[in-house]
């Protein structure tokens, strides 16, 4: 991990982030799911009302991965917390340790904003991401169940009084 440098992304890194994303994408079998595009989120993590937050994982000087996050809030806590939409490091640097340095940043992160915790999802089929988090110390919320509400569905709910 010693060769590996973490650093909050720049605007100027939107090239950077949008490619992260797309093979980020690829990888988990949703590339047809992207909707994003480097206006988007330029404005969304650059603009004046950021959204969330990019790091990225450095070796060499070369960009190898990163992590988009925000915030979320704990009622049960009265304390935010931070939740890791991304984490992603291209194929060729898996085993440097930017995983780990990215989740230790965030980590630091978390503490430094007084959050209450640091949490992520994972698809059930990636079995070396669920291996590396379990090491890690991450533990399953497998009492809980995601739900989602989006497209027309979004919009229908936005309309019911």
């Amino acid at each position: 991990m010693t060769d590996i440098r973490i650093r909050p992304a720049e605007a100027g890194d939107i090239d950077t982030i949008h490619g992260f994303i797309l093979a980020l994408a690829d990888y988990e079998r949703l590339a047809h799911e992207v909707k994003a595009d480097r206006a988007t989120l330029a404005r969304y993590l650059f603009g004046p009302r950021p959204m969330a937050e990019v790091l990225i994982a450095e070796h060499d000087g070369a960009a190898i991965g990163f992590a988009l996050f925000f915030h979320n809030f704990s009622t049960f806590e009265g304390r935010p917390g931070v939740y890791l939409e991304d984490l992603f490091v291209v194929p060729q640097a898996r085993g440097l340790g930017a995983g780990k340095a990215l989740l230790a940043r965030l980590a630091q992160i978390a503490i430094e904003r007084d959050c209450a915790r640091l949490e992520w999802w994972v698809l059930d089929w990636n079995e070396p991401s669920i291996a590396f988090y379990r090491a890690l110390g991450a533990r399953p919320m497998d009492e809980w169940t995601v739900q989602r509400v989006d497209g027309d569905a979004l919009h229908a709910l936005a309309a019911a009084r």
